[in-house]
């Protein structure tokens, strides 16, 4: 196991060791229409400013802290690639929360997440949407569930999906696993995706990586759209 792999400090050599004997982890490709989904990238997920965890809680106690600011410098490296190539760019994002909402199940779980300030739903400057890109407001974890993100990936011609964001473990995931099941090439930026914890973040990264999608750096990425020229 390389000392540089983004889940080297939770995975172990006989973690991946039993992996490759199972077959899991080959790579997936990447395809020719690739489309950007920058989820949950609000600063309810980030808090107001840069700050360590704890101190963040103080802002949203669903904030992830200062490694969401740090992926968002990432995420914003794709942005301008994306826009330079005139491909598509999604926002799954977290709509605010209505009464109906705090009866469900999440209201039940996870208490918090619906007393968020509307302030706490704006996007950092530095990756907020423009005109000409699709936004989606979603209520549950997964970007496609009970949103049009399918149709509006089918309609793009879209065949490769990028997900960023938070949590890693969560609506990155969830989004992710329903990609895939879509029968779209997934890829996950390490660096541009962020969760509460160091081990959860990179626990999932390595299971994404090994059974759903291509884990890279952003810079790889960036790499590889920027080679695929100009969206037709």
């Amino acid at each position: 196991m390389s000392p540089n792999s983004p889940w080297s400090d939770v995975i172990t050599e006989d973690d991946e060791r039993r992996y490759e004997a199972a077959g899991f982890g080959r790579p997936s490709g990447f395809g020719t229409r690739p489309a950007l989904l920058i989820i949950d990238v609000q600063h309810r997920t980030m808090g107001n400013s840069p700050k360590p965890f704890f101190e963040s809680l103080e802002d949203y106690t669903t904030s992830c802290g200062d490694v969401g600011w740090a992926a968002v410098e990432q995420i914003a490296k794709l942005v301008a690639v994306f826009r330079e190539t005139g491909r598509p760019i999604l926002y799954p994002h977290v709509a605010p929360k209505t009464a109906e909402d705090r009866e469900g199940v999440l209201g039940a779980k996870v208490p918090g997440i619906m007393d968020v300030p509307d302030h706490g739903y704006r996007f950092p400057d530095a990756v907020a949407p423009q005109p000409g890109d699709l936004l989606l407001p979603k209520k549950h974890p997964s970007a496609f569930f009970g949103t049009p993100l399918a149709s509006y990936l089918i309609g793009l011609g879209a065949d490769t999906v990028i997900a960023t964001g938070a949590t890693t473990s969560g609506c990155v995931r969830g989004t992710v696993v329903d990609a895939f099941s879509y029968n779209f090439t997934c890829v996950v930026p390490h660096d541009a995706v962020y969760d509460r914890t160091p081990t959860v973040h990179q626990a999932n990264l390595f299971d994404l990586g090994q059974k759903y999608a291509d884990v890279k750096s952003t810079d790889e990425v960036v790499a590889q759209v920027r080679e695929l020229g100009s969206a037709a």
